[in-house]
């Protein structure tokens, strides 16, 4: 329900659209059908007319795609997947050549797939972007712009104007909106425009991004079959990869790896690059060569004023380990419907400044305890441990590194702990570091269940907040509807009696967000009108005190 007062509803009137998002990626055109699917009226602005046929971000864990079930488009992208989907999509880790004699498997994300509600899939980001398109175009309150791309971003008390300007020609226009939302990369002109700092750490090292097709290298690499990635780990690249990774099955692959500084198009023998990687000659036809240089980067501040960021604009960091298009769709997600909750009337300006407050941490997060963390741990373990000097010891060591993998895997769980519209977090703080586990806990995702009717909880979750009931009072059910139906606030009730695997959550109440993150657990069969308001009010942003559970 939408509570605008006349100013509100006048100011609207005026505005091309409540919300413009700069840059159409993944991140951009995800956030837009989340606004989208909640009636908010968006305009995404993209400077390519088409998506990009570089093949990155590949990778989608079991919790991205929860977003695609959740955005209706789960079925298209799985369809669209370029590698048969019995081919796997698990990785290794090889030390000195990829056919040489120590490897093992690296990143198992299906290990966790019991903690979510879809399975994880691969493919290229462009594949990704073309089924994203398709879905906006299907939602009647989102208009994108394709061609065009922002120039200014100017913001006042009760809007934001962004100016943007025709690629390879002479429009300009100036959209106006209540919000703006820069997911423009990694140089994004929506967050230097904003005077959003950044916090950047570069590794000094230049890298370069292949694409070729390779007949040959496929049948080399038969012998590990289901492997869809894989990385090189070499003494002399200092903990640094050479990474190669399947775009299709059978013929086309992209790779990345550090070169030395000044390394052009035309001074440089990749081809004998990549047969040093793989430890023999094959067949090499390029199709796409070009450089990046290897940084952290985290913007200071996820958000000023009517402004915020997201993905590449808000933070980016080495391809490695499949975080960064994960991270950028979790930002879209967590930021849509915090957005769409003011914009409608019934979320708090806390709810807003929590998008920073849950993101920006979990990001640091991931760049610091686990992307940073294995460049560092790579490198020690190549210093201190050689084949050719000690095989016993490096066979022992490489051995508990591959327990270490599946330890990684185990050990990304991003939650929310410590925000101030979750409850009973009190001095902790958001991390990507945590434990997967089947109970429900305030500030973690939660994990699925099925219901003694045989369908699973997350059939049952509405698109706002949803209320969990196991065997309570009925007037403690009704005390929540009373709460929401007085602050306008979407709300679906989840009930269930007796046994059964909702018996793992631990709690007999637990109100889920819009993003399927807990924000509140009780394990008391009663609740009064009182609390219930609380509870409600603190998880759309309106509450500032803390009270007791």
């Amino acid at each position: 329900m939408n509570t605008m007062s006349n100013k509100d509803q006048a100011m609207a009137e005026q505005q091309d659209a409540e919300v413009v998002i700069v840059g159409g990626g993944p991140v951009g055109m995800g956030l837009a059908i989340e606004l989208g699917q909640r009636g908010v009226r968006t305009i995404v602005v993209e400077r390519y007319q088409q998506p990009q046929p570089i093949p990155k971000g590949q990778n989608l864990t079991q919790r991205t795609m929860e977003h695609f079930h959740f955005w209706g488009a789960e079925k298209e992208l799985r369809a669209a997947r370029t590698i048969p989907v019995e081919y796997g999509i698990g990785g290794l880790t090889a030390h000195g050549t990829l056919l040489g004699p120590h490897s093992y498997d690296w990143l198992q994300r299906d290990l966790v797939k019991p903690y979510y509600f879809t399975g994880n899939e691969r493919l290229p980001q462009y594949a990704t972007e073309a089924v994203l398109r398709a879905r906006v175009a299907e939602l009647p309150s989102v208009q994108t712009v394709y061609g065009w791309e922002a120039k200014a971003v100017v913001q006042d008390a009760d809007g934001v104007s962004v100016t943007i300007t025709e690629r390879g020609g002479s429009g300009e226009r100036v959209l106006r909106s209540a919000y703006a939302v820069g997911s423009d990369g990694a140089r994004s002109v929506v967050r230097e425009q904003a005077g959003i700092t950044q916090t950047r750490t570069d590794h000094d090292r230049m890298m370069v991004l292949l694409v070729f097709r390779s007949p040959g290298l496929h049948q080399l690499l038969e012998r590990y079959p289901g492997k869809s990635y894989y990385n090189v780990l070499q003494p002399e690249l200092q903990g640094y990869w050479k990474f190669f990774g399947r775009v299709d099955l059978g013929n086309t692959w992209f790779f990345h790896a550090p070169v030395p500084p000044g390394t052009t198009k035309d001074n440089f023998d990749f081809a004998a690059y990549l047969h040093e990687a793989v430890g023999a000659q094959f067949d090499v036809e390029f199709e796409h060569i070009g450089f990046w240089d290897l940084r952290f980067m985290l913007a200071d501040s996820y958000r000023n004023g009517r402004v915020f960021v997201a993905g590449d604009a808000a933070h980016s960091h080495p391809p490695y380990g499949g975080y960064g298009v994960n991270s950028g769709l979790e930002d879209a997600r967590n930021l849509g419907w915090k957005l769409a909750a003011v914009l409608q009337g019934w979320g708090g300006e806390r709810l807003l400044d929590s998008y920073d407050g849950e993101r920006r941490p979990v990001f640091a997060s991931t760049m610091r305890d686990f992307i940073a963390k294995s460049i560092d741990t790579d490198r020690e373990f190549l210093d201190t441990h050689d084949p050719a000097r000690d095989l016993v010891a490096f066979v022992t060591a490489w051995n508990a590194r591959a327990q270490g993998a599946v330890g990684e895997v185990h050990a990304f769980e991003p939650h929310y702990e410590g925000s101030s519209v979750v409850w009973g977090c009190e001095g902790r703080t958001s991390s990507a570091k945590g434990s997967h586990r089947f109970d429900a806990r305030p500030g973690h995702h939660l994990a699925p269940a099925v219901l003694p009717s045989g369908r699973n909880v997350y059939e049952e979750l509405g698109p706002g907040f949803s209320l969990l009931a196991f065997g309570v009072d009925p007037q403690a059910v009704q005390a929540f509807l009373d709460a929401a139906e007085a602050k306008a606030l979407a709300l679906t009730v989840v009930q269930a009696q007796g046994a059964g695997e909702h018996e793992r959550y631990g709690a007999q109440l637990v109100l889920v967000r819009p993003d399927q993150f807990v924000a509140w657990t009780s394990s008391e069969a009663g609740m009064s009108a009182a609390h219930a308001r609380e509870v409600l009010e603190r998880a759309a942003g309106g509450l500032l005190e803390t009270v007791a559970v």
